[in-house]
């Protein structure tokens, strides 16, 4: 689509003078010195396997999180595979988010339950309580909620809907390492909480992933489930895997947690700055947060307005980028609506359907600096005015 505009301000995608000609880094995960040293003292050691390392990395993180037990695991992906192999049982139903990453779901079907599809809510993205509510059967076990971006669910909610039939509740933290709800840490919460370290989350280390609960049975559960169902050398109490994480994997986790509180309070100061910039720019409106919450800001997503502006999402952020300013869509098809789960997808999601023209995320993360503030509030002024209806 071509829109004219003065000479002065005509975007970069049509021929004009970007904003920028370095590009801004969309998100940061590189090592720092002290995670290299950390993880070349355990290659030394030549104590390779899930020791040390690992167990200081459970405690930590656990403590942090306001939680009793961590369990580190290869992934946050198998993290769901323990939680859920935990808690529920074949042909349960379990009521999940229409609008999160597949895992979520997928850990759902190779537990050999059935996925119940969620409509997210339009302010917050979040999964939808009273949705949830009305989607409850017979058959329904439990609930699966995503702290979605960073940011909490409406706990409070979900734990009364829990209580009120009798369910079990995993909440999937994968985005959401240090998130706050109602003054606590969310390992506080829920039956089990998942979370990933994949090299782009808050705390990354490459792979890895953890499960925090404070049921001493299920944190015993997940530990058999983790390692062959051991309780003793060549004794196996139950059919289990190895999903083990390795101490190279936790002594990087160890070290980049030292950081980690400093890192988010920097993501919400960010996310502050962006709150500021989008308030001045009709038909771009900030994520809202969960009430009671504090994000831990692994997105910023931003709900794009089609009414308000004569291009597609998919064009808007075509001319950013072509400003300098990198975005990425999270995500571009509903969870309910990806192939492998069609067998799943008879629930109602408009909401969710229709937030895959309407989101972007803007780049996110601890290292941003007032000029890049600058540089994408102009880059964002720049673009809406050229396409504005």
């Amino acid at each position: 689509m071509t829109t004219s505009t003065p000479a002065a301000t005509t975007l970069a995608i049509q021929g004009g003078s970007p904003v920028t000609d370095t590009a801004i880094p969309f998100m940061k995960p590189q090592l720092h010195r002290e995670d290299i040293d950390a993880a070349i003292a355990v290659l030394e050691s030549g104590m390779l396997r899930a020791a040390g390392r690992c167990a200081e990395l459970e405690e930590r993180f656990a403590a942090t999180s306001d939680a009793t037990h961590g369990l580190t695991c290869s992934n946050g992906t198998a993290a769901l595979q323990l939680a859920y192999g935990s808690l529920f049982e074949p042909g349960d139903e379990i009521l999940c988010p229409a609008w999160t990453f597949i895992a979520t779901v997928t850990m759902i079907v190779a537990a050999g339950c059935t996925p119940v599809f969620v409509d997210c809510l339009e302010e917050t993205f979040q999964m939808d309580p009273a949705d949830a509510a009305r989607k409850i059967t017979p058959k329904t076990r439990g609930l699966a909620p995503t702290h979605l971006y960073g940011c909490p669910v409406d706990i409070e909610a979900f734990e009364a809907l829990a209580k009120e039939h009798d369910l079990k509740i995993v909440y999937d933290a994968a985005q959401a390492h240090l998130a706050r709800y109602d003054g606590k840490g969310i390992g506080a919460f829920g039956d089990a909480v998942t979370y990933s370290f994949y090299a782009t989350k808050n705390l990354g280390t490459g792979e890895g992933g953890l499960v925090t609960t404070n049921d001493d049975t299920i944190a015993r559960d997940i530990g058999l489930l983790r390692s062959h169902g051991e309780t003793g050398k060549y004794l196996h109490e139950r059919i289990g895997y190895n999903l083990r994480m390795n101490d190279i994997t936790g002594a990087i986790g160890c070290s980049r947690l030292d950081r980690l509180p400093t890192e988010t309070k920097a993501r919400q100061a960010a996310a502050a700055r962006f709150d500021a910039i989008l308030a001045d720019i009709e038909g771009l409106a900030a994520p809202t947060i969960t009430p009671k919450a504090e994000s831990a800001w692994h997105l910023y997503t931003v709900k794009f307005d089609p009414a308000k502006f004569t291009c597609t999402r998919d064009e808007f952020i075509e001319a950013l980028k072509a400003e300098g300013v990198p975005t990425a869509v999270h995500y571009p098809r509903a969870t309910s609506d990806q192939p492998a789960l069609a067998q799943w997808n008879k629930q109602d999601t408009p909401v969710s359907d229709s937030l895959t023209t309407r989101v972007f995320s803007l780049p996110m993360h601890h290292g941003l600096t007032d000029e890049h503030f600058e540089t994408i509030a102009e880059a964002l002024g720049k673009v809406a005015a050229a396409y504005r209806a």
